[in-house]
């Protein structure tokens, strides 16, 4: 199904809850909020609230989590939603249909893709290659995680039409248990996923699909290009928020960043926190700077010609995509 068609029929609602008295020296504003779905990849985000940077920079927002860069971006576009976190494929895909409201890219919070490859069994000498013939529980066609993924086994000499069947068609919140009742060889997971299939014993974590795709933006705040012409105030605060929490995390302690994280996932250990911390930081998928490139934009963009859901000739010109004013003020 095209985005287009997506987002003609999904309703989404955003319900923010009231916010505390706390003594500004200007009110705190109320904006919706969507995350594409929760989890401690978009740790730079959590931080930045938990440690009160947009609350500083006087706004205040719920967690919403679409359940995909589709739902997010047809909640933007309907205006249940203000701002959303969602893959940069979406202002692609927008700019090129039929949406009279065109969405900008504002500010950046992850360098790559944050998912783990799992498998049934421990495999200390894990090569892409071996994937040969097996299915792998992925994402829906066009999304950032199956673009990545695409990517990932073409560098590794595998055809994903032919070499493996990927499987697209299993809704976000259902993949975990689909895949702990055993559907599917191997799986790609975001955290707190895989800590939570590992103590299980339904799977382990092989390897990083970022690490192994290397540098390109991934997960990105977006805004119809109306509100950030009305609001361009709320939209400097947000990113500076941002800004903020991608600079803290960057030099943290684990154990400091669980602290932080814990209240956000709740019932996971904030030791097994620490370690997801660590286990993103080295994997290198967290922005040190809000920032989005032209460069970004065109290895996205030749990432989506290669799978095959954009045109060649269709690529989308960098100052229709991004407005890096606000990020590069924040820096």
């Amino acid at each position: 199904m095209s985005l287009r068609k997506m987002i003609a029929g999904v309703v989404c609602a955003a319900t923010l809850a009231a916010a505390p008295v706390t003594a500004f020296a200007e009110p705190v504003q109320k904006i919706k909020f969507m995350e594409v779905i929760h989890s401690l990849f978009y740790s730079p985000l959590y931080v930045a609230q938990g440690n009160g940077y947009f609350r500083q920079e006087g706004l205040e927002f719920d967690l919403v989590a679409a359940q995909g860069s589709d739902k997010a971006t047809a909640a933007l576009l309907s205006g249940a939603a203000d701002i959303v976190l969602a893959g940069p494929e979406t202002a692609v895909y927008i700019e090129n249909g039929q949406s009279p409201e065109k969405i900008r890219i504002f500010a950046g919070l992850t360098a790559t893709d944050g998912s783990f490859l799992i498998g049934r069994s421990k495999d200390e000498k894990f090569d892409w290659a071996s994937l040969k013939g097996k299915t792998i529980l992925g994402w829906r066609k066009g999304s950032a995680p199956a673009l990545f993924l695409d990517k990932v086994l073409k560098d590794h000499g595998l055809d994903p039409e032919k070499d493996v069947t990927v499987i697209t068609n299993i809704a976000i919140p259902a993949r975990v248990g689909a895949f702990m009742a055993g559907t599917a060889d191997y799986a790609t997971f975001f955290e707190p996923d895989v800590t939570k299939i590992e103590a299980s014993g339904q799977g382990y974590s092989l390897a990083n699909v970022g690490k192994a795709a290397g540098q390109i933006d991934y997960t990105v705040f977006t805004a119809k290009e109306g509100y950030i012409k009305a609001n361009p105030k709320v939209i400097q605060g947000f990113t500076n928020a941002i800004a903020k929490g991608e600079a803290w995390l960057q030099t943290a302690s684990p154990a400091e960043a669980a602290k932080v994280l814990a209240p956000y996932f709740k019932g996971v250990p904030e030791d097994e926190i620490a370690s997801s911390v660590l286990r993103h930081r080295e994997a290198g998928v967290w922005k040190a700077s809000p920032l989005v490139t032209p460069e970004a934009m065109s290895e996205l963009q030749k990432l989506l010609v290669a799978s095959g859901v954009l045109d060649a000739g269709k690529e989308v010109s960098y100052d229709k995509l991004v407005d890096p004013t606000f990020a590069r003020a924040a820096q």
